[in-house]
């Protein structure tokens, strides 16, 4: 016990070092701006001021995302999610019992049971175990070292409005210290302080500042450049990196898209309703983490008859327009604006009554009652 018990130490204090790393890069940075670039090496004073206030707006909206990014605690299944799951699986108890009797294949109804052996509970959708964090993760991304924490549903906006003020911490710095890296560069190529001009920068300490505070800036920017321009293309789909490579099963089989409701829309889910709160590190993301919109599903054939016939009897006693394709069962006020309706005749009622939509499901491993 004592030797596993130092080694989760060891690698606690370990995970640390790539946020610390970034902490004392981002702190030099502040300093060769501010002091050897604003204070010692630019002398208008109007040039001054405004690149240190836009330095700090970029800088300050910088260390907020990144702290809320790395402080938030991941959101995993709570215990009253998982007894509410436990309730609906206990009402379909029988259910499954006659089909694991009568068929191959388990069927149930309008959920699908996954079970975490790790941390005991029931696990929603794209909800996954992460094993850095030893904890089930409510719509977990990755895991990311340089924040030393999971990005999920918690915190992802958090991520990316660190990564989007990121970029413009580096290309802001990188573009107002080009001209200065270009005049250190030059003299430092000259052989002698004599054949520099009047008007040549002064060699001083500041210079090798100046150089690297370039070099850095460019680096992360290019390198940042790609996870967000990665991690933009997600939001637009809607899918998360693990669902990226792998997709999430749905009724008719594994799709990418499948929690995908249009860009307008995918983007409301992750930074929420009202606009003005989408730059500020705020949490504003739409749902509860554990039950998320689907994008419309194609009916099975026999499914699809049976709405075309409802579909002829409703439009000839009103003229109100309705969709073509159902909308899926989960649904939260992402799809309030939305046409949906449930109105069928008796005879409908006799024929769709043995015919609910049930969802193929593999279950790992059955929690014990």
């Amino acid at each position: 016990m004592a030797p596993s018990h130092v080694l989760k130490c060891c690698q606690r204090v370990l995970a640390w070092v790539p946020v610390v790393f970034i902490a004392l890069v981002v702190a030099w940075s502040y300093y060769a701006y501010v002091v050897e670039l604003c204070v010692f090496t630019i002398t208008s004073i109007g040039e001054k001021v405004i690149y240190l206030v836009i330095f700090h707006l970029s800088f300050v909206m910088f260390a907020w995302s990144y702290w809320k990014t790395i402080f938030t605690f991941p959101a995993s299944p709570s215990n009253e999610v998982n007894v509410i799951i436990r309730k609906k699986q206990k009402s379909f108890k029988v259910l499954i019992l006659n089909l694991c009797i009568s068929y191959l294949d388990f069927e149930i109804f309008n959920i699908a049971i996954r079970y975490c052996d790790r941390c005991q509970l029931i696990k929603p959708d794209r909800c996954h175990h992460c094993s850095a964090c030893d904890l089930c993760v409510l719509k977990m991304d990755h895991h990311c070292p340089w924040v030393n924490n999971c990005v999920g549903f918690s915190n992802y906006k958090f991520f990316l409005l660190f990564l989007f003020y990121s970029l413009l911490y580096c290309l802001f710095v990188a573009a107002t210290v080009l001209q200065y890296f270009i005049k250190f560069w030059t003299l430092c190529r000259r052989k002698s302080a004599e054949n520099c001009p009047k008007n040549e920068l002064p060699d001083t300490r500041a210079k090798f500042h100046v150089l690297f505070l370039f070099f850095v800036a460019a680096m992360f920017f290019i390198s940042i450049l790609s996870l967000f321009s990665y991690h933009c293309w997600l939001v637009g789909k809607n899918r998360s990196t693990i669902e990226a490579f792998r997709a999430p099963m749905f009724r008719n089989g594994p799709d990418k898209n499948g929690f995908s409701l249009g860009c307008q829309k995918n983007l409301r889910e992750v930074f929420g309703d009202e606009k003005k709160y989408w730059l500020l590190p705020i949490f504003t993301s739409l749902g509860d983490g554990c039950n998320f919109p689907t994008r419309l599903v194609i009916m099975d054939p026999e499914q699809l008859a049976v709405s075309s016939q409802n579909e002829t009897v409703k439009s000839s006693s009103t003229s109100q327009p309705f969709p073509t394709r159902p909308l899926s069962e989960s649904q939260n006020r992402l799809l309030a604006g939305d046409n949906q309706w449930v109105e069928v005749s008796s005879e409908d009622e006799t024929v769709k009554s043995g015919m609910h939509n049930y969802e193929k499901v593999q279950i790992q491993n059955t929690p014990k009652y």
